[in-house]
């Protein structure tokens, strides 16, 4: 039996890149790919035979946690697993209040995300290790604990930001050795810079190296 599954990413590269793994799988079929949250709800409207949706989630126009809300509402037979660079807490938390059934790093294999989406299908909630244990990490203190202002609370994935930073690299250059989007890199960014405290990337290089992070 098919799995039809919708793909939600801005960066065209990375969606032809996901569909492209999936298609090794013949009984995973890509019926939707869409470029924002709402583009997704509007084709979910004309074709709503999804199984389960991958979801980024910072995308223009509406936001995966925007879209997650919107089909959990509209379709709640559909599974989300968001699929993403972000392994924060704030994110992984407003991803279970929208609904999200898992939550998996963009870097995981093929066969990974495979199995997630059988898992999903299955009943249960996928979800890379990592997050994983962050997710019990937030199910016992009911609030994400990451506190602004709170270096040791930068993810693995805005320590590597702010080491390409440390060498000069400009958001263009940053995003494509991450195979990231532009606005992906300045939204971490972003938030490198409220939990540093600093209001700018040379405040935010000095401040990571007098604390040893980079």
């Amino acid at each position: 039996m098919k799995v039809n599954v919708a793909i939600a990413e801005d960066n065209a590269r990375l969606a032809e890149l996901l569909q492209a793994r999936l298609a090794a799988f013949d009984e995973i079929k890509v019926t939707i790919v869409a470029s924002n949250g709402s583009a997704l709800i509007q084709q979910l409207h004309r074709n709503p035979h999804v199984d389960v949706v991958i979801m980024d989630i910072h995308m223009p126009v509406m936001d995966g946690i925007a879209a997650t809300q919107e089909v959990n509402a509209r379709w709640p037979q559909i599974k989300v697993i968001m699929f993403t660079v972000f392994d924060d807490e704030e994110n992984l938390f407003a991803a279970i209040l929208a609904g999200a059934t898992g939550y998996l790093m963009k870097d995981e294999s093929a066969a990974h995300i495979q199995a997630a989406i059988h898992e999903a299908m299955d009943g249960g909630a996928p979800m890379s290790p990592a997050m994983a244990r962050k997710a019990l990490a937030l199910v016992r203190s009911g609030r994400p604990r990451v506190q602004a202002g709170d270096e040791a609370a930068l993810t693995a994935r805005e320590t590597e930001i702010l080491e390409h930073l440390s060498k000069g690299l400009s958001y263009d250059q940053i995003a494509g050795n991450l195979f990231i989007s532009n606005g992906t890199v300045r939204k971490h960014i972003e938030n490198i810079y409220r939990k540093l405290q600093v209001t700018n990337k040379v405040e935010a290089v000095q401040k990571a190296q007098k604390r040893g992070l980079v």
